[in-house]
């Protein structure tokens, strides 16, 4: 009987995803199920088009999968992949003899969706897990959006949260909206818009602890971590931050990640990464410790694996293993890769866009343009540096992991599957032939991959 236990609370386990890259902020699967190879039709349980466009990620529970998109009233600026278009075409009017007024200009007309020029109607959907069927839809917002985005962004690029009877939508700058599994709105709560750097639009999701939805919002005006009481919707604390010490002494301070909620043997706290330095805060709001050496653009969310905190600087910058513990300003010496409560890092470990996964004893940290790298999770020694494949492509989507297989899909919508372990080997490739960039849900023996258009539902045929 109690093994019979412990294989069902197994089973119940294994079928939810409530947040942003799982229940440990670190996508990896357990079931010796999951399908390794697929195409538009191989090992394809189902596929449902979706209306809109929409970058956030599914979320699971029980047999609900839910997911934002946003629709647009006449013509919206189309995505394009790649990250360094922006600055090649910046370069080409440049030499063309524009002025720095007249280059913004075009690069804004070109590259971002201005708030005055669509309409939108923002969506939440609930679909069934066993046959991808829409149970249900709710319309939560329509008018035109509280700032802009990047092309390469789309209006509903945060994630949701469940706590497996209610689901929780944070659209930064709007608002958050909590919806019973049934689609009953609950409650919302409206949010002041402030400016994001350039109107490249947002892009972090929210955090549950308990009763508290925590909230991370770095933008131009006034940067904050707030909690808002789940039941109700109410404020239940907010921390003001200010980003004087930005780096490179460029006077950048929005910011695109997610917070964690890291619970150690010393306490539980809420881990942030912003321009210039991550920090910690306890469950009231209090600043715990800080670490400098941050991307002014950061993108990747922390997470822990086997007792330690992964914090990823950005592109240019240090990967940093931290022990739990910490407390004050625990920067590394410049000449130091190791302190007290650093227990190793890289200088050049940090990347752009994805955030790295953790699995069997290494660290695999994926570049926008395709390099893929595996530090030792103890020691950071780094196992190797490769490119994934010469027409590899980019990548925005974190890449995942399971049956000692790393996975790293494209823009384009290929994915790379590449063995586990300390040798670079490429097992294979498989192409859905549609650009992506939302990090995938593994639900079971499923995988929830989604693209500009659809999502599928990726299973082994029986």
């Amino acid at each position: 009987m109690g093994l019979l236990l412990i294989l069902l609370a197994a089973a119940v386990q294994s079928a939810e995803w409530p947040q942003f890259r799982g229940p440990d902020s670190n996508p990896v699967g357990a079931d010796a199920g999951l399908a390794e190879r697929w195409s538009k039709t191989e090992n394809v349980e189902w596929v449902t088009p979706l209306p809109g466009r929409g970058w956030s990620s599914p979320v699971v529970t029980g047999d609900r999968v839910f997911l934002t998109a946003v629709t647009t009233e006449g013509k919206s600026k189309q995505p394009q992949t790649g990250t360094e278009y922006s600055n090649e075409y910046v370069a080409e009017l440049v030499k063309q003899g524009l002025t720095q007024e007249q280059v913004l200009q075009k690069v804004t007309e070109r590259d971002i969706e201005l708030p005055n020029e669509v309409m939108l109607h923002y969506f939440l959907f609930c679909l069934d897990l066993k046959t991808g069927k829409v149970n249900w839809q709710r319309e939560f917002f329509a008018g035109r959006p509280p700032g802009g985005r990047h092309r390469k962004n789309s209006f509903a690029s945060e994630t949701p949260v469940t706590d497996g009877r209610s689901v929780f939508v944070y659209v930064a700058n709007l608002g958050i909206y909590a919806f019973d599994l049934k689609g009953k709105p609950l409650w919302k709560t409206p949010m002041e818009a402030n400016p994001i750097y350039l109107d490249f639009g947002t892009g972090g999701s929210p955090a549950l602890h308990e009763n508290q939805l925590i909230v991370l919002s770095d933008n131009e005006k006034q940067q904050f971590l707030a909690s808002f009481d789940k039941r109700t919707g109410k404020q239940i604390w907010r921390t003001n931050r200010d980003f004087r010490e930005t780096a490179g002494g460029r006077n950048q301070r929005s910011g695109w990640t997610t917070p964690y909620i890291w619970r150690n043997g010393t306490r539980t706290e809420i881990v942030t990464v912003s321009p210039a330095f991550a920090a910690s805060y306890d469950l009231e709001g209090k600043e715990l410790w800080r670490l400098g050496g941050m991307s002014i653009s950061p993108i990747p969310s922390p997470f822990t694996y086997e007792g330690m905190l992964y914090v990823n600087g950005g592109r240019g910058k240090a990967l940093f293993a931290v022990r739990p513990g910490a407390k004050g300003n625990i920067t590394p010496e410049r000449t130091e890769r190791a302190n007290e409560f650093v227990a190793w890092s890289d200088a050049r470990g940090g990347t752009y866009l994805p955030t790295p996964v953790a699995f069997e004893g290494g660290i695999y940290s994926l570049t926008e343009t395709g390099i893929l790298s595996r530090f030792d999770a103890k020691t950071g020694k780094l196992s190797y540096k490769t490119r994934l494949a010469p027409d590899a492509g980019y990548f925005t989507t974190s890449p995942w992991a399971y049956n000692g297989k790393v996975f790293c899909l494209s823009e384009e919508g290929k994915t790379f599957v590449v063995e586990a372990g300390e040798t670079f080997k490429l097992f294979g490739e498989n192409a859905l032939d549609e650009m992506a960039q939302a990090t995938p849900a593994i639900v079971g023996d499923r995988l929830l991959l989604r693209t500009e258009g659809r999502l599928y539902s990726i299973r082994k045929r029986r």
